[in-house]
């Protein structure tokens, strides 16, 4: 693999990725900052999906990370007003589904689509 390429992937990942996440955590009301903190962007994925923190350990057992992902992902999906075909194409197509999440007129409805107090939102 030559250099020019690996900095090609650095810099989408760097930018275009967490402006991606910006976009999400604006619509959600938390600190766009976060999305450029690598931990710290898991963390506030995890707050807004309405997982607690601790669910950032789970992602470190082996095949047991990529299930927790798609739950996580599924909560997402719900929290913007979107259903289980979003969540699939949030697996498969994750950049342009995120891209989606972050900038369409959908808003945030609380952790997992529920008010914030926790009843489903209307």
């Amino acid at each position: 693999m030559n250099a020019g390429y690996l900095i090609g992937l650095v810099i989408v990942d760097i930018v275009v990725i967490r402006l991606i996440y910006m976009g999400t955590f604006k619509k959600a009301g938390e600190p766009v900052w976060a999305a450029f903190v690598p931990i710290v962007q898991i963390l506030y994925v995890l707050k807004i999906a309405g997982r607690q923190w601790w669910w950032i350990l789970l992602f470190l057992i082996p095949c047991v990370g990529i299930i927790v992902w798609i739950i996580v992902l599924n909560d997402l999906s719900k929290s913007f007003g979107h259903g289980v075909g979003f969540t699939i194409a949030l697996i498969f197509l994750s950049i342009i589904f995120f891209l989606i999440l972050s900038y369409d007129s959908k808003p945030y409805l609380g952790p997992a689509g529920k008010g914030p107090l926790g009843a489903p939102a209307a």
